[in-house]
């Protein structure tokens, strides 16, 4: 039953809710990229490269044959997933920048904290040396 009750508060942690709240958006937005890269973006990439069907560029290394099925390096598939992940970090990379420069404008409108009150005993050590240079 211990670890049920350390899971119960590792689960309730802020920290764990929002990692799992980002990974189910960034699921979803990895979803609407791939969708965007090779339904809209492909098509165009294929019409100005002369009608190449990109994600269908392959080696084939053994072709098929009866019931086997051929071997081939689908490398069409691989540079539309690159497309994809250059896509993403770029994204990635200008929401943390627009984050970032929020952060830094927050801290420029903020006022420096005063300084600490001092204690009672530097108060009493401050008066003591006040009397002793009278």
């Amino acid at each position: 039953m211990k670890i049920v009750k350390e899971f119960k508060e590792f689960i309730s942690k802020g920290n764990v809710m929002d990692l799992a709240v980002g990974i189910i958006i960034g699921a979803a937005f990895k979803a609407i990229i791939s969708s965007f890269v090779a339904d809209i973006l492909m098509p165009f990439i294929s019409l100005i490269l002369g009608n190449i069907n990109i994600s269908a560029l392959k080696v084939v290394l053994r072709p098929a044959f009866g019931d086997v099925p051929e071997l081939a390096l689908r490398y069409g598939l691989f540079i539309q997933s690159a497309i994809d992940f250059i896509i993403i970090a770029f994204v990635i990379f200008m929401f943390i920048k627009l984050v970032n420069r929020m952060k830094r404008k927050k801290e420029e409108t903020e006022e420096p904290p005063a300084p600490p009150e001092p204690t009672k005993e530097e108060l009493l050590l401050t008066e003591i040396r006040d009397l002793l240079k009278k």
